[in-house]
């Protein structure tokens, strides 16, 4: 029997839109998204944060990526935001399932305004990353915007999602964006000019690399030296 799910009160309209997407999707996402949310893996295995390191995935889903992160890194702790109730009770599911329910947190929040101290007791995060997330976040910028503020002295920033097909047929492109819209999965194609303006701003580097002839963009951002704002 599956568990209840209670209303989306920390995301509001948009949590419940979000619930209706995935109450019934959640059970086989994991199955089905293997084949083309790619460059996940990638992303966890080069975010090596150091022990006792603390990590944030911010539209965490259903524990995926927490749970390969926490097995790869066992030494750090993890914690994760989703606005979907509906898919955090998979995800607490499938982590309680692998033994991990200690060292990985999660809670319900806002991508775009959420409180780590208030949800988790931390304030600042050795490493932040998303997954296919900024896709299907209106605001996404905001969501940009504030993420140096959640970070510490030694903070990265590592993010995967949907490129812009540069170098793939025309015709495929046309296919997988119509396809992404029935979701509202919208790949955004500003995100490395709103990037690099951000790290610049930040005094931060930049790494974007277009993966699979472009079907992927990856991005991973760092303060250069210790410029971090809160020091």
């Amino acid at each position: 029997m599956n568990a209840p799910i209670e209303p989306a009160l920390a995301g509001g309209k948009a949590g419940a839109r979000m619930d209706a997407i995935y109450r019934h999707q959640r059970h086989i996402y994991d199955l089905t998204r293997k084949y083309y949310l790619l460059g996940r893996d990638r992303m966890v295995d080069r975010m090596a944060p150091p022990a006792g390191a603390s990590v944030l995935e911010i539209g965490c889903g259903t524990g995926r990526n927490l749970i390969r992160a926490a097995r790869r890194f066992p030494d750090a702790r993890y914690f994760g935001i989703d606005i979907s109730e509906a898919m955090l009770v998979t995800a607490r599911a499938n982590i309680a399932k692998e033994c991990l329910s200690e060292r990985i947190m999660l809670a319900c929040g806002d991508a775009a305004q959420f409180d780590p101290d208030a949800l988790f007791g931390v304030a600042r995060f050795d490493r932040v990353f998303l997954s296919y997330t900024l896709s299907m976040i209106p605001p996404w910028r905001a969501v940009l915007q504030g993420l140096p503020k959640l970070l510490s002295g030694r903070g990265e920033i590592h993010i995967v999602d949907f490129g812009q097909q540069e170098r793939l047929p025309p015709a495929f492109r046309r296919m997988l964006f119509a396809w992404l819209d029935r979701f509202d999965v919208s790949p955004r194609a500003e995100m490395a000019d709103t990037l690099s303006a951000l790290a610049a701003n930040h005094s931060m580097t930049l790494e974007f690399d277009r993966l699979f002839r472009g079907y992927s963009w990856a991005a991973e951002m760092r303060w250069i030296g210790c410029a971090d704002p809160g020091r």
